[in-house]
């Protein structure tokens, strides 16, 4: 199978990292499915301005059934999965004291659940193709002793294991998992919720002393949902600057 003829499915993909991951696997010939909690209409346009192929899809993916709609309409429209990106995620700043069950399992849903759930609805496709290529992103902060993000880092290091465990039970049959754990990434969402003072303390922190972009991490995505990457599975990347080391 070409990359050319290859399908990718992006969550998260309205703005900000997903929307970064969606234009450059468009702009390496894949086709994309854009999927977003509202249709990503303005990822597509982008894309289809550059020249690449996408299609924008909506879907709460924390819905199993709404996941299963989806990917059946990706699939009817573009044809079945042979790539995902798990981006979609929710990152709350909520004190342990504060943190209530429904706030935890809210997070939990948006972060790991979904991720399970998509995954589960695309597998089969990739499992028939004898082909596939699933990311997850996780996050740099599950190696921080950052305060009052319980659930974000329990939902992280869940979207860890279960990677691990899919690059075991799908290795056979020619399908990689990996994830990628970016550092603090300057977009429209974390700018209106971080203040510049944080960027500039994370990036003296770091050995590249900038602040990371969208544009930092969609290199190392091609890569894993390459070719190249046939021989690579069940690891987490880090590209967050050189602040962590695995």
């Amino acid at each position: 199978m070409s990359p050319t003829s290859r399908v990718a499915v992006v969550t998260g993909a309205g703005a900000g990292i997903g929307r970064a991951y969606a234009e450059r696997l468009a702009r390496d010939g894949l086709t994309v499915a854009a999927v977003d909690l509202a249709p990503p209409d303005d990822t597509v346009a982008a894309i289809t301005v550059a020249g690449g192929t996408a299609s924008a899809f909506a879907a709460d993916v924390t819905d199993p059934a709404a996941v299963d709609r989806c990917v059946a309409a990706v699939a009817s429209s573009l044809g079945g999965p042979a790539v995902l990106v798990n981006n979609v995620g929710s990152y709350p700043v909520i004190s342990w004291d504060d943190l209530t069950l429904e706030e935890f399992r809210r997070v939990i849903a948006i972060n790991l659940e979904s991720a399970f759930l998509v995954c589960k609805a695309c597998v089969p496709s990739m499992r028939e193709l004898g082909w596939g290529r699933i990311v997850n992103v996780a996050s740099r902060t599950f190696w921080l002793p950052v305060p009052d993000m319980a659930a974000y880092l329990a939902s992280k290091g869940g979207v860890i294991g279960l990677s691990r465990a899919l690059a075991t039970e799908l290795g056979a049959h020619g399908i990689t998992v990996n994830v990628v754990a970016p550092g603090l990434t300057r977009t429209a969402t974390m700018e209106a919720s971080t203040a510049d003072a944080v960027f500039q303390m994370t990036a003296n922190m770091q050995v590249i002393k900038r602040t990371q972009e969208p544009e930092d991490l969609v290199g190392l995505v091609s890569f894993l949902v390459s070719d190249d990457a046939a021989f690579m599975t069940g690891q987490t990347l880090m590209v967050d600057g050189g602040l962590i080391r695995l």
